[in-house]
């Protein structure tokens, strides 16, 4: 079963996404403090991270760049997502896919399946 790691301070949007992610057969963890990343991803190694990029307690571009210098997780496929246009930052950071707010969960399943490069921009 692929493991998802929800990123999102916005609790209302991640237990959107844990119940739609949940009911598609993934299993699903949301983290609430998002300055402990690296070791929660170390702890429940998540298939993919889907991480928002403004969040009250951290920046996400920056929980993305240390995810990816930890030689152990670098590999962890990351979605970012944002209400903003940032998509070429989030990949420029390290991002394998980038979400604008709002997206279908078709393009959200495109995204974390890792079939769509840029999803929800249109």
């Amino acid at each position: 079963m692929t493991k998802i790691l929800i990123v999102d301070d916005d609790h209302t949007m991640a237990g959107l996404l844990k119940t739609l992610l949940e009911l598609d057969g993934f299993d699903v963890v949301h983290e609430i403090r998002p300055g402990s990343l690296v070791s929660t991803v170390r702890d429940e190694k998540p298939d993919v991270v889907l991480m928002d990029i403004f969040m009250i307690e951290a920046y996400g571009l920056d929980l993305l760049t240390e995810l990816r210098a930890e030689k152990d997780l670098a590999e962890t496929r990351v979605v970012m997502t944002s209400g903003m246009e940032l998509g070429p930052q989030a990949r420029a950071a390290g991002a394998d896919a980038f979400l604008l707010k709002p997206y279908t969960p078709e393009q959200l399943m495109l995204a974390i399946l890792g079939g769509a490069e840029k999803s929800g921009s249109g």
